[in-house]
């Protein structure tokens, strides 16, 4: 993915939620893997249930990409490694939510790390 790429899907994930009207873009504010996995599980019925799950989906997909960036920039090998065929994002994530609140220690930590630990464990390279 190019640089482009990377900041106009960051750029859209923080954009969608401010061009929906009911939309307080503070809700938004994810501090933690917590708050992170209660936008993922938004339902489109709900409330601001569109907009959260298109951050959710934003975010977590600007997190992969900036990974995969770096790991190739830097020589390292990839950290995540996705079977064929690529399970479904909307399933990979419902996945996360699981993950996160299955141990309370999950709730508080840091977004982006908490999502990429999941990932790795979730999508392991062959060693």
């Amino acid at each position: 993915m190019s640089r482009t790429t990377i900041a106009a899907a960051a750029l859209a994930a923080f954009l969608l939620p401010a061009a929906a009207h009911a939309v307080d873009t503070r809700d938004f504010d994810v501090r933690n893997a917590g708050e992170l996995a209660d936008l993922c599980a938004a339902k489109p019925t709900d409330a601001k249930g569109t907009a959260a799950s298109n951050f959710c989906h934003g975010f977590t997909q600007a997190v992969v990409d900036m990974t995969f960036t770096q790991e190739r920039k830097s020589g390292q090998p990839r950290s995540i490694c996705f079977p064929k065929p690529v399970p479904k994002r909307s399933a990979t994530l419902d996945e996360f939510v699981t993950w996160v609140r299955a141990q309370p220690e999950r709730l508080k930590a840091p977004p982006s790390e908490a999502f990429l630990r999941f990932m790795g464990e979730r999508f392991p390279c062959p060693k």
